[in-house]
């Protein structure tokens, strides 16, 4: 049977675009990707990552990446439509590119969030997929890839925003002193609360 395995890359951050990538494989595409090490991108350091995303890439059947950026990610969100919705649209996208009229595929999704019965109305998915199926593993590998790429363009442009996510000291302080100047670069996710507590809305309410 083929399978489709399916992860993200980029969640969570607050700079720059979410990468979802698919990987068509079978059986035998299972069984080299297994003899390569291929394995969840979060064990492996970024150099091994960008070896292993070029085997991945000659070994599948067929591979898919779909970005979201900062700016679509917002839209959808100020639309109604949360995160693991948009996720799973995306997904979507995923599978019916590498689908093709194929019969009988299997699809495995990485579950990003630890409400799999929500995501499993959506889809199937399974909760740490990255790290129990080589499938989902080898999609991590190219999501993480992709993900590093995009970032890497970003701070050529941006040196001193650190490394996007919220927590990162370097990238609050860029916030503070970029933020309001970049407001409308497209890099930013201005739906995260931490932009939102940063450079509140003018008719939004102040407690004292």
């Amino acid at each position: 049977m083929l399978v489709i395995g399916i992860d993200d890359a980029g969640r969570g951050p607050l700079i720059g675009p979410m990468i979802l990538a698919g990987v068509l494989l079978d059986k035998n595409g299972q069984e080299v990707l297994k003899k390569y090490g291929i394995k969840d991108s979060k064990q492996v350091i970024h150099s091994s990552r960008i070896k292993m995303a070029k085997i991945i890439k000659e070994t599948a059947l067929a591979y898919k990446i779909v970005k979201t950026s900062a700016k679509d990610i917002d839209k959808s969100l100020l639309s109604g439509t949360n995160l693991n919705k948009l996720e799973a649209m995306k997904a979507g996208e995923i599978i019916n590119s590498l689908n093709n009229g194929r019969q009988k595929i299997k699809v495995v999704v990485d579950c990003p969030s630890n409400n799999i019965l929500a995501w499993k109305n959506m889809m199937t998915c399974e909760h740490k997929a990255d790290v129990n199926h080589i499938d989902v593993a080898a999609a991590s590998i190219l999501a993480k890839v992709t993900r590093e790429e995009e970032v890497t363009k970003l701070k050529k442009q941006y040196p001193d925003m650190g490394s996007g996510y919220p927590s990162d000291p370097d990238t609050k302080k860029f916030l503070k002193t970029k933020g309001k100047q970049l407001t409308n670069s497209g890099i930013f996710r201005k739906t995260w609360q931490t932009w939102k507590k940063m450079f509140p809305e003018k008719n939004q309410s102040t407690l004292f």
